[in-house]
């Protein structure tokens, strides 16, 4: 009986022996795997998770590819990197690049075990991304920033290096049609986005921040006149008509622009030099940025500047920009200065030098209702004397050009514009309509260009 029972204990020591071995053989393989997936996730993630991500992507968007240079992990910091990220659209319209793509911050646990993304989730939520281009093939337009950084605590975004320009030269950009085109070029050094509701923002229900700043912000505009217009084109979208079109909900309370600098070229003729309007030291604050507004609302702007590197303009300007209408004021003036600084323009555009006149002050006010711009131009100046140029020398030598300037200097231009003895000075009158591939800075300069002619005579 003794014998018997002790055989039977031994059985069950031995069965518990071989559990309890088994236990700590799944727990010792369980701990070597989670080591090796906090040592090593690289190998993981590469050899599993990166083409699940693909194929995921492939059946959610399938106008889109994306390739996944590598991926690398650090559990410790809750970081995911990707070495390189590029993005193609099947007719290949669109392609984007990134050099390196990380994410931090957010609770992976539970997503291991089936659950869903939620808002608390990514509360913690960064993203830092590297080297980005983005190339529209069809628009001839190439974007490129070194660094974007995004970051849900602190509610704000953050861009370093961004240019917009065309994926060619200018030559390249204006022979691709045989219309008339604008191109312009974009660099801002440094942006931030602060007040930012980054969860909104990454869910696509809106795009709201308190304020934005830009800093050193340049931008260059030419158009090429040796083209006719297209008469069939579309209209280029004015600020109101691109806010109030947008689907998603759009609010910045202000914007600001320290250092900014602004150039206006006109070309006419093939590699030809451009007329050039600039303005230097610009400051801009905007405020009251928004879409799906009361149709009132209206977004106001102060810009100042120096003006043609003489004198000091200020403006100020009113846009409602909910409303489907090209309608809005904007006022200003301009400081005493040297009126030969304006040569850099007149004569390509006008064939006409500047010889002397200096300028007191002047005052503008432009109302536009409907794309048609009407009000007045009011400039203290003296000693006005132009000279014509020669088409094709740009001399103004030469018997001819000497009559020409002779009958604009005596007959055709006011030379001085000062208060008579009532007080009342010459005012020109703002007269122009707006044309279907007019951009917004060249309706703006157009119509007060009109009133400027005007009271000078031109």
């Amino acid at each position: 009986m003794q014998s018997a029972n002790s055989g039977d204990n031994r059985g069950k020591l031995s069965l518990r022996k071989v559990a309890a071995y088994a236990g700590l053989a799944v727990g010792a393989i369980a701990l070597v795997c989670v080591l090796v997936l906090l040592c090593f996730p690289d190998v993981f993630l590469n050899r599993f998770l990166k083409d699940r991500i693909t194929r995921a992507q492939a059946e959610a968007y399938p106008a889109f590819s994306v390739h996944i240079a590598g991926l690398h992990c650090n559990v410790w910091e809750n970081r995911m990197t990707c070495d390189s990220v590029a993005l193609t659209t099947s007719d290949s319209t669109l392609s984007c690049t990134v050099a390196t793509f990380s994410v931090s911050g957010i609770r992976w646990i539970h997503l291991l075990f089936g659950g869903s993304l939620a808002p608390n989730d990514l509360s913690n939520f960064v993203v830092d991304a590297q080297g980005i281009l983005l190339n529209a093939p069809q628009s001839q337009y190439e974007l490129r920033c070194g660094m974007l950084r995004l970051s849900v605590p602190d509610s704000e975004m953050a861009v370093e290096a961004l240019t917009l320009h065309p994926s060619g030269d200018d030559e390249q950009f204006f022979a691709a049609s045989k219309f008339r085109k604008t191109r312009f070029r974009l660099v801002v050094p440094r942006a931030r986005l602060m007040g930012l509701e980054c969860l909104a923002l990454l869910q696509g229900q809106s795009y709201s921040a308190h304020s934005a700043q830009m800093n050193d912000t340049f931008i260059d505009v030419l158009i090429n006149k040796d083209k006719p217009s297209a008469i069939d084109t579309s209209r280029t979208l004015m600020p109101n008509e691109i806010l109030s079109s947008m689907k998603g909900n759009l609010q910045v309370d202000s914007v600001r622009i320290m250092d900014g600098q602004l150039k206006y070229g006109e070309r006419f003729a093939v590699g030809a030099k451009p007329a050039l309007i600039t303005f230097e030291n610009m400051r801009v604050l905007a405020e009251g940025i928004a879409n799906h507004r009361d149709r009132y609302a209206a977004s106001v702007i102060h810009a100042q500047g120096t003006f043609m590197k003489a004198g000091t303009m200020r403006v100020l300007m009113s846009i409602p920009v909910a409303s489907p209408e090209f309608s809005f004021q904007y006022s200003g003036s301009l400081s005493a200065m040297d009126l030969s600084a304006l040569n850099g323009f007149i004569e390509i555009a006008e064939q006409m030098r500047i010889k002397a006149g200096s300028l007191e002050a002047a005052t503008f006010e432009i109302n536009v209702v409907s794309g048609r711009a009407g009000g007045t131009v009011r400039a203290k100046y003296r000693d006005l004397t132009l000279a014509v140029l020669n088409k094709q020398t740009g001399s103004d030598k030469g018997f001819l050009n000497g009559i020409a300037s002779l009958i604009a200097n005596r007959i055709k231009i006011r030379r001085t514009n000062e208060a008579d003895k009532s007080g009342a000075i010459a005012v020109g009158k703002v007269k122009y309509a707006r044309k279907q591939d007019d951009p917004f800075f060249r309706f703006v300069w157009f119509a007060l260009r009109s009133g400027v002619k005007d009271v000078v005579g031109f």
